[in-house]
């Protein structure tokens, strides 16, 4: 298969699910993506994920990383620190279809959060020691899995396939509509649909699936405010009939290199599927 050039324009890493991502210059990846990503969760009461579909101002939360600490601040949140050692309750949740076990973060951290959100909630990490797997029908037999992310641990997105759908808006979007994990350059608008994998040194992403697009695409990150757009313009040029959705980027599962690490301005090599 012919083979193109590319390299990384951007890391970033969202350890709470659904709230504000950071971005890196460099990411160590494990079997379940970049580390510490989508690794906490917001749940309700009977322990089901809240997401920015539920609470659009989880985009106002944003998270930093410490070798000690979790930090979470948002306005009229007081800095909320959890240390990374915590080890609370075991119990379950429900992420879409799925029941994982998780660790709860304490009272404190549930006080705090659900008094901002306005309703009881509760902060969980994924226990580490659970496996929860991608669909086959896409990642293969291999035993891909991730952790509290939609379907898959890594996503994939090119800056030319934003500046496109930049190109056919009224208003332009930043690129944390999409919420990627990947932004590559040097490849050409919806390349990225047609890669089977990307190499970076040692590590290799096999691209497996479209990434279906929600409602959370029309979400401000930086306002929390909710509009229409990306989502009627993608349905008249990037409507997906197999998977009864828009697509905006790919997600991708860690083929080799769990343990490396990857950096902002890497080459990547990219084998195409076709």
């Amino acid at each position: 298969m012919p083979d193109m050039n590319a390299t990384i324009a951007s890391l970033f890493v969202y350890p709470v699910k659904s709230c504000r991502g950071i971005a890196l210059s460099v990411a160590r990846l494990t079997e379940r993506g970049i580390a510490h990503d989508r690794e906490w969760l917001i749940v309700n009461e009977g322990g089901h994920f809240i997401t920015q579909r539920d609470v659009p101002r989880l985009a106002l939360i944003v998270p930093a990383l410490s070798d000690k600490a979790l930090v979470l601040a948002a306005p009229g949140l007081a800095p909320l620190a959890v240390p990374l050692d915590h080890d609370g309750a075991r119990g379950d949740v429900t992420v879409w279809r799925d029941t994982l076990p998780s660790i709860d973060q304490g009272d404190a951290a549930a006080q705090s959060l659900s008094g901002w959100v306005g309703r009881p909630v509760r902060l969980v990490r994924f226990d580490p020691a659970a496996r929860r797997y991608c669909n086959p029908d896409f990642a293969g037999p291999g035993g891909a899995h991730h952790s509290f992310a939609d379907g898959y641990p890594v996503l994939v997105v090119s800056e030319a396939s934003l500046a496109d759908l930049n190109g056919r808006l009224a208003t332009p979007l930043p690129i944390d509509r999409f919420r990627p994990n990947l932004l590559l350059a040097g490849i050409d608008a919806y390349d990225e649909d047609h890669i089977d994998e990307l190499t970076i040194g040692g590590t290799r992403l096999r691209l497996v699936k479209p990434c279906t697009r929600c409602q959370i695409t029309t979400t401000n990150q930086s306002t929390a405010q909710v509009g229409i757009e990306p989502l009627p313009t993608l349905a008249v040029y990037r409507y997906n009939a197999a998977l009864d959705g828009v697509t905006f980027g790919m997600n991708a599962i860690v083929a080799a290199g769990a343990g490396t690490s990857i950096a902002v301005g890497a080459a990547v090599n990219c084998t195409l599927n076709f």
